[in-house]
């Protein structure tokens, strides 16, 4: 299937373009879904993306003709509006970001679902194609979208890098960046705008519905693997970038599959490859680290078993029936070994002594369990 892939994508200008469009969309989201999940606002995309449904169906009732730079920048218009209402909620009032995120998901989108459903009984030809900016469709994808997705990631970059000092400090201590003398109005604002502007541009792509994954799945799967925000915010983009090629490609080797929706399946399942095996936070290595601790406790509960039976002894070295240890639950010959390969103890036959190593590594866990 690459192959095939990599072949048609040698000839096929088309796929150029939309291979092209996804890696920088996916890219772009990645980065800046980045600072949506470490500002615990995960639902942000998800308002956003669906709020942006009015500002289509207005544009196009206003203009009669599905032109997409005027139906992308109603979207833009409608999700800074929805931003705006938003941070004037939780500002406002005494409700939390999720319930203020949660009211105005659900307001704008019944609006533009119903704004769309009066559009579709209107007497206008023009008005099909409109429900593709539900679930996305890539096909459509333009040169000029692309250099459009370019130009804006370009600057998106340049903005995080300029201001980077800014949005790190903002991110993981807003009130100390306050007294510092900066602006943190307007640094959450700029953040925001951004990422609305990142959901805009990915609604042609991937759509209203699925957009909020295109935005946090990236971010979701790099936040597992590191804890410095520099590599998140790389790693993020890199995610997002494959999932975007990926889905292209999976998507034009098959037949009947819409590209948006195998790309969030794909960023997915980085996200669940992440929680799985990502050496720091993945939940096989947790489980791994779990079973290491529970086995150096057992361990340690043999080796202080036998101190208790050697310490009367004058002579530590002095030879004990391993049948000594029947007694003691969390005795096995495994264990037995492995104190063994750490030079802890030795064992002749059915005897076992305590070597001088081992006396005092038993005889420190003696003093501290006093």
């Amino acid at each position: 299937m690459i192959k095939e892939y990599l072949d048609l994508l040698m000839v096929d200008y088309t796929l150029q373009i939309i291979t092209l469009g996804t890696a920088v969309l996916g890219a772009v989201c990645g980065m800046l879904g980045s600072f949506a999940v470490l500002r615990k606002q995960s639902l942000l995309g998800d308002a956003i993306s669906h709020a942006s449904l009015p500002g289509i169906a207005i544009v196009f009732l206003v203009l009669g003709v599905k032109n997409n730079n005027g139906l992308l920048l109603g979207a833009l218009l409608s999700g800074l509006i929805a931003a705006i209402f938003i941070k004037g909620i939780i500002s406002k009032t005494h409700l939390k970001s999720d319930t203020a995120l949660g009211i105005v998901l659900s307001t704008f989108f019944g609006f533009g679902m119903l704004l769309l459903t009066y559009i579709q009984k209107l007497p206008n030809a023009n008005q099909s194609g409109l429900e593709k900016y539900l679930f996305g469709q890539a096909a459509t994808l333009l040169a000029s979208d692309v250099w459009l997705m370019s130009t804006i990631a370009t600057i998106a970059l340049l903005v995080v890098l300029l201001f980077w000092k800014e949005f790190k400090m903002v991110l993981f201590d807003a009130d100390y960046t306050k007294t510092l003398g900066f602006n943190v109005k307007f640094i959450d604002t700029l953040i925001t705008s951004f990422i609305v502007i990142a959901i805009v541009m990915g609604l042609q792509t991937v759509g209203v519905v699925l957009m909020s994954a295109m935005l946090l799945a990236p971010a979701a799967a790099a936040r597992q693997w590191t804890n410095s925000l520099a590599k998140m915010v790389l790693l993020a983009g890199l995610f997002g970038a494959v999932s975007g090629v990926l889905g292209t490609a999976v998507s034009a080797s098959a037949n009947n599959l819409s590209t948006g929706p195998v790309i969030v399946l794909i960023a997915t399942l980085f996200v669940v490859f992440s929680f799985v095996f990502s050496p720091i936070r993945g939940l096989l290595f947790k489980q791994i680290k779990l079973w290491k601790n529970r086995n150096d406790l057992k361990l340690m509960k043999t080796l202080s078993f036998m101190y208790d039976i050697v310490k009367t002894h004058e002579n530590i070295s002095h030879p004990h029936k391993i049948q000594m240890l029947n007694n003691f639950q969390g005795y096995t010959r495994k264990s037995l070994k492995r104190l063994q390969a750490e030079d802890l103890i030795l064992l002749n036959k059915s005897n076992w002594s305590l070597t001088e190593k081992g006396f005092l590594v038993a005889k420190n866990l003696y003093s501290q369990e006093l």
